[in-house]
């Protein structure tokens, strides 16, 4: 077999299992410090080990997942200071994005806003947890657009996978759909009125809340 073709179905298998594995690593159904068994995935998904090394690889690379030497792959578990500087991190790129979108947000941009807020409302008196989440990621979403600026939108979102097994996590937390809602209309409030200090301050306090949640839920996994 040429050579060509056992490239591409390498290829295809690496993919494959990676985008399989982001998606498990993302929606939180690997959890943080689950041991990554080579074997057991290479039988998941009917690969030779190769492809699977391949794949922790780059996940290990995205910060998703802890390669230890003679231990194996582990789902990455942060330590306190580690969530607090990438949630820090999170909250000033988010505080920038809303800035820009208070300057150059279009009338779409507003109306993609408005709808995803709604939706969060919704979700919110309905108690509905996962319909919220993807609301608010539809709202964080338009908030990145409205920026303008593509790079920043990239590293923001980059972050944000990063960190999203602990934004999913915090959203089953009491009251955390409660004070969501009103901080997001708040940040709406501020890109409307085109302040965009406020819609930046606003932003940041937001990104603040989900930091304090998610490191409770850290260290109630041991972390």
């Amino acid at each position: 077999m040429p050579s060509t073709i056992l490239a591409r179905r390498a290829t295809t298998s690496v993919d494959r299992v990676l985008g399989t594995l982001e998606r498990d690593l993302i929606s939180g159904r690997l959890k943080p410090a689950q041991r990554l068994d080579e074997t057991d995935l290479a039988q998941r998904f009917k690969v030779s080990r190769t492809p699977v090394r391949e794949a922790l690889k780059v996940l290990a690379a995205q910060g998703l997942v802890e390669l230890r030497p003679r231990s194996g792959a582990f789902v990455a578990q942060p330590t306190d200071r580690e969530l607090i500087e990438m949630f820090e991190t999170m909250a000033e790129m988010e505080a920038a994005c809303a800035g820009f979108a208070a300057r150059r947000a279009t009338a779409d941009d507003r109306a993609r806003l408005e709808a995803a807020n709604a939706a969060c409302e919704k979700a919110r008196v309905a108690a509905d947890a996962p319909g919220f989440y993807k609301a608010n990621t539809a709202f964080h979403d338009a908030i990145c657009r409205a920026a303008g600026n593509r790079f920043l939108a990239e590293q923001t979102l980059a972050l944000r996978r990063r960190l999203e097994p602990w934004r999913r996590g915090v959203t089953w937390n009491p009251g955390m759909m409660q004070a969501s809602v009103p901080e997001h209309a708040a940040i709406l409030a501020a890109i409307a009125a085109g302040d965009a200090a406020a819609a930046a301050e606003r932003a940041r306090a937001h990104l603040d809340t989900l930091r304090r949640d998610a490191l409770v839920l850290l260290r109630g996994l041991g972390g």
